[in-house]
């Protein structure tokens, strides 16, 4: 069964400005990185733009027609996130290739999908774009899969920055699992190890905030000790990764020493997951990287993996400060999840 990659030509046509970290070359340097070095089983198909009732489950009503209204137009809806005039159309496309993976895998056509779009989403509030994003990508995708019935979905956000938009959209629901790696303290300043969800949705929400440097080995312990073990208790019935390669060593944005080779190995450990308890099923959408080669090397590292490629050996040994940040976040999770 095909692992489909979701990507179309507009989104290339979104362009913040020529010096703006989510340039127009990032996906470009993907697909030239996929042409050179072809990975059998993937079927690149064109997804289609959501509906205004779709991007209305996740996002005020008043804000998707904000951002409706300002197609064709230059705009700005925080210091970071420049909508150009194509930039609508491309983040209507990208909320609809997310959510057409997960339909496409729900309905037996593949196995896995990557959506490779732009602009990112997991930033996006409820009425608010930010952080280079402008509708929430993830979370829409993750409302498709409860519209369709699912009551457990497992959503993994290795992004360096923390997705705060998708954390907010579900930290009162349990038919929801975050999880997040993400540097601490960052940007957008959320994601303290203390964020556990409210209400219904306590204890389903896991943050692991790492500090600045931390290694492969560091970010293994983390998915071995603490993501894992509780991914296997959540049972999900689907699982969707909000795929971010800014922790990479490359990275100008970040401050982590993750290899292209620890990314794979992250997508080895999901995928584990998905195959254990969803018979596979995984949707990745595309978020940070902003290193063009690292970020072409690591998502191509990843659709190998998602095409059948074993774990690959991991680089640099684990951290006093990874160990104390696995250490934080186990003894909070320990409330809510059986854990070594």
């Amino acid at each position: 069964m095909s692992v489909l990659l979701l990507f179309d030509e507009l989104f290339l046509e979104h362009d913040p400005g020529p010096f703006h970290p989510e340039s127009t070359a990032r996906l470009p340097a993907i697909l030239q990185a996929l042409e050179r070095r072809p990975i059998s089983g993937t079927q690149l198909v064109k997804p289609p733009p959501a509906t205004v009732e779709e991007l209305t489950r996740i996002h005020q009503r008043a804000y998707v027609d904000r951002i409706v209204s300002l197609k064709g137009e230059y705009a700005q809806l925080d210091p970071d996130t420049v909508l150009s005039p194509s930039s609508t159309e491309a983040a209507v496309l990208a909320a609809g290739a997310a959510m057409e993976g997960v339909r496409r895998v729900l309905g037996g056509e593949a196995r896995s999908a990557f959506v490779l779009c732009r602009p990112p989403g997991h930033h996006a509030e409820e009425s608010q774009g930010m952080g280079f994003c402008v509708f929430n990508n993830i979370a829409l995708a993750a409302a498709e899969a409860h519209a369709r019935g699912l009551t457990r979905v497992l959503v993994v956000d290795w992004d360096v920055h923390h997705g705060n938009g998708t954390q907010h959209s579900f930290e009162d629901k349990r038919e929801l699992l975050f999880m997040s790696t993400h540097q601490f303290p960052f940007y957008p300043g959320s994601g303290a190890h203390t964020e556990v969800g409210r209400g219904a949705g306590e204890g389903f929400t896991v943050n692991v905030p790492l500090i600045r440097g931390c290694t492969d080995g560091d970010y293994a312990a983390v998915f071995r000790e603490l993501l894992m073990p509780i991914a296997d208790a959540y049972r999900p019935e689907l699982v969707l990764v909000s795929a971010g390669f800014d922790a990479h060593a490359d990275d100008p944005l970040g401050g982590m020493n993750v290899s292209t080779e620890g990314f794979a190995w992250m997508a080895h450990a999901v995928k584990q997951v998905a195959d254990k308890h969803c018979a596979g099923r995984m949707v990745l959408t595309l978020e940070g990287g902003y290193d063009v080669n690292a970020l072409a090397d690591s998502v191509h590292a990843v659709t190998e993996v998602l095409c059948g490629a074993g774990a690959p050996s991991l680089r640099g040994p684990r951290t006093p400060m990874g160990e104390a940040s696995l250490d934080n976040a186990r003894e909070v999770q320990r409330r809510y999840w059986d854990v070594p």
